[in-house]
């Protein structure tokens, strides 16, 4: 096993990863900006660097300063969590150059699946299912148009490098996608350094499901069930459940198979998401991206499966094999996982702020991630996620129950916070029967 490990990241994923390290006896170094300098992560860290001021370029995203820390403190590996430089296959090149692990799948791979074009050719290449779209950049207006002449509106317009539901837009018509055309493109160019578009066929009425799969050691890839995130604000998610209430046996077979057949053909390695679009009328799925990386939503499919990801994630790296059998995967009850961001309930706007009261929920089948606690600021220079609230049933029903008790139970006073949308959410018919889609959000508001 590893011996000590360097966290590049912050907040509860750093959190997370070091309390896994530290179980196994694993030496766990955080690095921080100035502005988290007292947040929990670096306060229960062995030992802890600071790499910059808030400016998550200067900092979280400074390769130099955070190899010079794990050079430092000795180091032998580094996680890189996810966000910031998890997905740079640049970064992983250079971490492996300077003789550390890397707790992550193999830069070629993040390569390969990090443009979304590339991508969705090495699906179709491998027999995965992808939805009707463009084999190559949309390099102008008028290649855009006639791509989507092609394929039929309406259309999706997205920035081939882009992640985590930014860089999307929606073309009903000519006049539509000849203005967002031109938005994502400078958009993509702004964000992600790179303007290349893909024009593909928009669903109205879709569901976000996606397999979580883990490549070995040994060369074999292993699924470990799906995860439903189909409640999203502005294409990125608020809650994941496992397993998906949409999902047959039959349906979750050609899931899970789909997701193997896509990690074996970038011979991935360590913990990865398969993400798809499931049509519910025609039980069609489509391949949209794959995460090369840990995912925020992975204790739904922990708790599910009894793993911890993390240690799975240590053990790859180090060669070495699983803890679970993975001939005899079996999920056991239910999971809901709720993102408590620093955000208004409403418009979902951005709130920090000093946080005066933190008491989060406990009980049976209650799990809280939290990044904070009570005295801590939470600025306005990273993501507004606060803590995951996760729970677990025997069945989706008694998780349902559970996670309305803990959220009535978790009290948060300082900064804006959403937990009264979930209160709304979890009593809500069209959520609690199952049957929804990704357009809930916008229909509650």
């Amino acid at each position: 096993m590893i011996e000590s490990l360097l966290v590049a990241n912050r907040g509860e994923i750093a959190r997370r990863i070091i309390r896994t390290a530290k179980r196994l006896g694993v030496r766990a170094v955080a690095v921080h900006s100035e502005a988290d300098a007292d947040l929990p992560f670096v306060v229960e860290a062995d030992e802890a660097v600071c790499v910059g001021p808030a400016n998550p370029a200067q900092s979280y995203r400074n390769v130099e300063a955070i190899l010079a820390a794990a050079e430092s403190t000795g180091a032998q590996a580094i996680h890189p969590g996810y966000g910031f430089l998890s997905e740079n296959a640049d970064f992983a090149r250079t971490v492996q150059a300077r003789g550390l692990v890397w707790v992550g799948p193999g830069a070629d791979a993040i390569t390969a699946m990090g443009d979304k074009i590339n991508a969705r050719n090495l699906m179709a290449a491998a027999g995965v299912p992808v939805a009707p779209g463009t084999t190559e950049p949309a390099t102008d207006l008028d290649a855009a148009v006639a791509a989507a002449t092609g394929i039929g509106y309406p259309v999706m317009v997205k920035a081939a490098a882009g992640g985590g539901g930014m860089g999307m837009a929606v073309a009903a018509d000519e006049a539509a996608l000849r203005t967002e055309y031109d938005k994502v493109r400078a958009f993509a160019e702004r964000m992600f350094g790179d303007g290349s578009v893909l024009i593909e066929r928009y669903f109205p009425r879709v569901r976000h499901v996606e397999v979580q799969i883990l490549g070995l050691a040994d060369g074999r890839v292993v699924a470990l069930g799906e995860r439903e995130c189909s409640v999203q604000r502005r294409n990125q998610k608020l809650v994941e459940e496992s397993p998906s209430p949409a999902v047959s046996p039959e349906l979750r077979a050609r899931f899970l198979a789909a997701a193997v057949r896509a990690g074996e053909a970038v011979g991935y390695r360590n913990a990865g998401t398969v993400e798809c679009l499931l049509d519910p009328a025609t039980q069609e799925f489509f391949f949209l991206e794959m995460n090369t990386r840990l995912q925020v939503e992975h204790p739904v499919t922990e708790l599910v499966y009894g793993v911890d990801l993390v240690e799975e994630q240590l053990r790859v790296a180090a060669g070495l094999p699983p803890t679970f059998d993975p001939d005899a995967l079996t999920p056991r009850g239910h999971a809901i996982e709720l993102r408590i961001n620093a955000e208004d309930p409403k418009r979902f706007l951005p709130g920090p702020g000093v946080i005066g009261t933190w008491v989060e929920p406990t009980g049976e089948g209650v799990r809280v991630d939290s990044g904070y606690v009570a005295g801590n600021t939470v600025t306005p220079f990273y993501d507004s996620l606060l803590a995951k609230l996760v729970v677990t049933g025997a069945d989706r029903a008694e998780a349902i129950e559970r996670a309305r008790t803990a959220v009535a139970g978790f009290a948060v006073a300082g900064p804006k916070n959403n937990l009264p949308f979930f209160a709304e959410l979890l009593d809500n018919e069209e959520f609690v029967s199952g049957d929804y889609d990704t357009g809930i959000v916008g229909r509650m508001r």
